[in-house]
């Protein structure tokens, strides 16, 4: 096994000021991502501008973080969130759900996208390309909280967290294993198809096909959350229930995004 490395969550501590890492995470793969596409708004046949994609930036990136914490407080945390209704507004706790990022991501870019008069999926199929860089520093946020972890394991890579919530027993990084398949794999497919220049929505849905399968896996070794437990006979998780729907949306997205190409040509 390995020992979890000596790591403090708040990367830089400036008096009363704490700046954690988990707050960084959502800096890089924020800025990065819209550095990426504003490299390729630059592009002789692009149709986009680069005021256009800090625009579209801006209400994605606020759009994922409200959803993931109302969706985390609805979907894990209901009870705490009646308590404290402010904690919504401390990202710097953790507690994100993916899933409710999603809904909060979908609201904004329909939003963006009736107010820039474009395609809900011609602008998701241009954003969406990029989100793995912000699920990838994420996972590894999730890593530095010791959060998330995955069920107890006797691999020689298991992980011995120092959080007493750990159990103190030799656990799977699930937190890694999701940078590496949600950030780096998600990211190469989802850029190999929009290479191959797909029919409108297609994108899209390869985003959502592809997480949900990779998300459902993962849960496997992943420890569920303790407030909730095991679901339906002490194997399904709520992650895995939250990622049904999206893998269903997303084939019935690319079955439309083909028979629309189809009627097209």
């Amino acid at each position: 096994m390995l020992l979890f490395p000596a790591l403090d969550p708040v990367a830089v501590r400036l008096g009363p000021l704490a700046i954690h890492w988990y707050g960084l995470a959502y800096l890089a793969g924020i800025g990065l991502g819209w550095a990426l596409l504003h490299r390729r708004a630059q592009r002789a046949l692009s149709t986009w501008t680069p005021e256009g994609v800090s625009d579209l930036v801006f209400h994605a990136a606020l759009g994922a973080v409200l959803g993931g914490r109302i969706g985390y407080g609805l979907f894990y945390n209901f009870s705490e969130y009646l308590r404290e209704p402010l904690s919504i507004f401390a990202v710097w706790r953790g507690g994100m759900s993916f899933h409710g990022g999603v809904i909060g991501f979908v609201l904004a870019l329909a939003f963006y996208a009736r107010r820039a008069r474009r395609s809900f999926f011609s602008v998701a199929d241009f954003v969406v390309p990029v989100v793995p860089i912000g699920l990838f520093f994420g996972r590894l946020a999730n890593f530095v909280n010791q959060e998330l972890w995955g069920a107890p394991s006797t691999l020689p890579w298991a992980v011995l967290f120092t959080n007493p919530a750990a159990g103190g027993v030799p656990r799977h990084p699930s937190q890694l294993y999701e940078a590496a398949l949600e950030g780096v794999i998600l990211f190469l497919v989802l850029n190999f198809v929009r290479r191959r220049q797909p029919p409108t929505g297609v994108i899209s849905a390869a985003f959502l096909i592809g997480y949900a399968l990779i998300r459902f896996g993962i849960e496997f070794i992943r420890e569920p959350d303790a407030q909730i437990g095991y679901l339906y006979g002490a194997w399904l998780t709520m992650g895995q229930i939250l990622s049904l729907p999206m893998a269903v949306t997303g084939v019935g997205i690319l079955i439309w995004a083909n028979a629309q190409s189809t009627n097209t040509n």
